[in-house]
């Protein structure tokens, strides 16, 4: 979706992307512009520094919720704080998927883990982090919305997302963000099909859809 996006829009010559070590390390494969590499959680940072020396290209950055919502909570904070004007495609599947399916900041209470075997205790562990609301208060943030890919009309809803997202850097209006809701079915221990289906039965209810901000 994202490569159709940029590929719709006419922008694929002045295109980057910023992909940390992690979920995101081998993006670099799939797509046909330039695409560097971050340490794990400092996308943005990358990306805040490629934007500021070349302000007439797009640059996004592609993370997942390990990344994002945990070791780089604090780049992708002060990236939405500063209004830079780049955009990020957050990947949200409740774990860390690449690493060892353990227990992150997305995990839901009661999920199971590597990490928590028993399910995310609440008491211990506090509730699952809402990262588009969050974001979404911040004064330099421009677009903030939340999909998912769970049924057709999510999907044709994603990529319209995703799009509204790379607009909103061409208008200089400030920083975008699409939370997308994804399956992770090998460490769910779940089938594909049963994985889609948690996704409406589980992470929906508690990560609601929408456009939280647009400028």
């Amino acid at each position: 979706m994202v490569a159709e996006v940029i590929e719709e829009l006419g922008i694929r010559e002045k295109t980057a992307g910023i992909a940390p070590v992690g979920c995101a390390v081998f993006a670099y494969n799939y797509f046909d512009i330039d695409m560097y590499e971050a340490a794990h959680g400092r996308a943005p940072a990358v990306a805040t520094g490629y934007k500021r020396v070349q302000p007439d290209h797009y640059i996004f950055t592609y993370q997942g919720d390990g990344d994002l919502a945990s070791i780089g909570t604090a780049e992708i904070v002060q990236a939405a704080h500063r209004g830079e004007k780049i955009t990020t495609i957050f990947i949200n599947n409740a774990i860390y998927g690449m690493t060892g399916g353990q227990m992150a900041p997305t995990t839901l209470v009661g999920q199971k883990t590597t990490t928590s075997p028993l399910g995310r205790d609440k008491e211990h562990c506090g509730e699952p982090i809402r990262m588009a609301e969050m974001l979404a208060t911040i004064s330099g943030s421009a677009f903030i919305a939340r999909c998912a890919l769970n049924t057709t009309p999510n999907l044709i809803k994603t990529k319209q997302a995703i799009k509204k997202a790379f607009e909103t850097q061409i208008a200089r209006k400030g920083f975008s963000m699409v939370e997308i809701l994804s399956p992770c079915p090998t460490n769910w221990g779940k089938s594909p099909a049963e994985a889609m289906d948690w996704i409406g039965e589980a992470m929906i209810p508690y990560y609601p859809l929408g456009v939280f901000k647009e400028v």
